[in-house]
């Protein structure tokens, strides 16, 4: 069987609270110390922007937030070699996605990760430049991409600019 070539469509969130900090969380099906930013698949037809919003809905239970900035264009990722072909059916290389910044309008209190399809097992609020550092290897460069294009954007925030 060939290997699958195309990327599947997927919106990312960089969930900024009131102090500047971003969220991540550790996902269930990873025991590894590792962390990421919510992330999820765009139905057919449906507006990146809606996937976004409902992403961060159904991974971490809450939608109090608002969309601040979003990327220009696509960023794409390749899944190791041994990933590919068990993740998504097969189907995908990787993803590519489209990233939004959005400033969090709740408490924490707000946040359940204890969803009805519970994909994370912890959660925290960390400084955005420590996020790269956070992630499994495959997506830490375009962790990297992410905090030069958006860096000043998620400062921002956190200074109530």
């Amino acid at each position: 069987m060939a290997a699958p070539t195309a990327y599947r469509p997927n919106v990312g969130v960089i969930l900024v609270n009131r102090d500047g900090l971003v969220f991540v969380a550790a996902r269930l099906d990873n025991p590894a110390d590792a962390w990421q930013m919510p992330q999820g698949g765009i139905d057919k037809d449906e507006d990146p922007r809606v996937a976004a919003l409902r992403e961060l809905e159904e991974e971490i239970g809450t939608g109090k937030a608002e969309i601040v900035a979003e990327s220009e264009g696509w960023h794409e990722y390749d899944l190791p070699p041994e990933l590919v072909g068990r993740m998504w059916g097969g189907k995908y290389r990787g993803q590519k996605q489209k990233w939004f910044v959005m400033r969090f309008l709740g408490k924490d209190k707000d946040i359940d990760i204890h969803t009805k399809h519970p994909e994370f097992r912890d959660w925290k609020w960390v400084p955005f430049e420590q996020v790269p550092d956070l992630i499994v290897p495959f997506k830490r460069d375009l962790y990297q991409e992410l905090l030069a294009t958006f860096g000043e954007v998620v400062k921002g925030i956190g200074t109530g600019a």
